[in-house]
């Protein structure tokens, strides 16, 4: 198992360098200039001394070494320096000051360093699209296994029927209708999402509760009619196995062939839609943020598209790619946890 995870990582190298590559040279194609916002009394020499500085008078590859280089060399730098000055984990630790000053991704639209403005965004993203995620797999996984068991019955139907609903109805219609009923004609919940609130105690975290639970209604909604799907298919595919008719022949309780031998073969295929699913959180929800006005790292990466900020989109495309891939190595090993007849050697 060691070996296999250690050969899918080095094989990951070259999988992020192709995807980053392509990536970059597709918004290299793209329309746009991120002059394009400068007023127009700037006079054309600043422009072109402004482009200079920005790194836009050079050629497409030497501006992705260096994008990449400060991705990979000097970002993680400065990420350890802070974990050993400034983090409750490793702040015990010596300061380590190996960065010195090196120069960082620059957003073109702010002016700042484009993993402080990230990790600003983070909270707000985890709060929200994190919490759906939570509540959708203990929402999901056990409507999946019970309608699998209790195949087309009263339960298993109207399952069906609201997963449906989920899978049909597209977030920028739940979310509005959401506010029209909640926030405007009973007024339980506020439609704005304040993310400037800070909880530090009982009334604020009621506050914040209140106004996550609509953006986290429409998330989950989502992703609990998807896992309920697969865990039922997964269920039913199980329950008709050779070796459920041995165990219950065996005299094993009901209970333990179904949440024992049968949920555990079943949950193969559907920790692979879980754990593909995790990177989404980090991505954030673009549409349910706009809507709800969630200060997260879905609507960055909107405003940086409209913006053109080649920095901001290729950083936050490298960060999903890389939670991808090893999201997927992590699902693969825990297939070998879950059932032992599969080994990697």
């Amino acid at each position: 198992m060691l070996q296999f995870a250690v050969r899918r990582l080095i094989l990951s190298i070259p999988t992020l360098l192709f995807i980053s590559f392509v990536v970059f040279m597709l918004l290299q194609l793209a329309p746009g200039d991120p002059m394009a916002q400068v007023p127009l009394t700037v006079p054309p020499d600043v422009k072109e001394k402004m482009r200079q500085a920005l790194g836009l008078g050079e050629p497409p590859l030497v501006q992705y070494w260096k994008w990449l280089v400060q991705v990979c060399w000097t970002e993680p730098k400065v990420f350890i320096d802070w974990l050993t000055r400034e983090s409750a984990l490793f702040g015990w630790l010596p300061d380590t000051q190996l960065y010195q000053g090196e120069l960082r991704v620059l957003s073109w639209q702010t002016r700042s360093p484009v993993m402080d403005i990230v990790i600003q965004r983070i909270p707000q993203t985890l709060w929200v699209v994190g919490i759906a995620y939570i509540v959708a797999v203990l929402i999901a996984l056990p409507i999946g296994i019970y309608s699998a068991y209790r195949q087309y019955s009263v339960f298993d139907q109207a399952g069906t029927f609201v997963t449906m609903i989920g899978f049909s109805i597209p977030p920028f219609f739940t979310g509005p209708l959401l506010i029209v009923i909640f926030s405007v004609q009973l007024g339980w919940f506020p439609s704005i999402y304040d993310t400037t609130h800070v909880v530090n105690d009982w009334a604020s975290f009621k506050v914040q509760l209140q106004q996550m639970i609509m953006p986290v209604m429409v998330l989950a909604l989502q992703i609990t009619a998807q896992l309920s799907r697969y865990m039922r298919a997964s269920m039913l595919d199980n329950l008709n196995q050779d070796y459920v008719r041995t165990a219950r022949a065996k005299g094993l309780s009901e209970a333990s062939v179904v949440l024992i031998h049968v949920l555990r073969n079943s949950m193969i295929p559907v920790v692979t839609v879980i754990a593909l699913g995790l990177p989404s959180i980090f991505g954030g929800a673009i549409i349910t943020e706009n809507v709800f006005k969630v200060n997260g790292i879905g609507q960055l990466l909107i405003t940086a598209l409209f913006a053109n900020d080649l920095p901001m989109v290729m950083t936050l495309t490298f960060i999903f790619a890389f939670l991808i891939v090893l999201f997927n190595l992590i699902a693969d090993i825990l297939y070998g946890l879950l059932d032992p007849r599969i080994r990697y050697d």
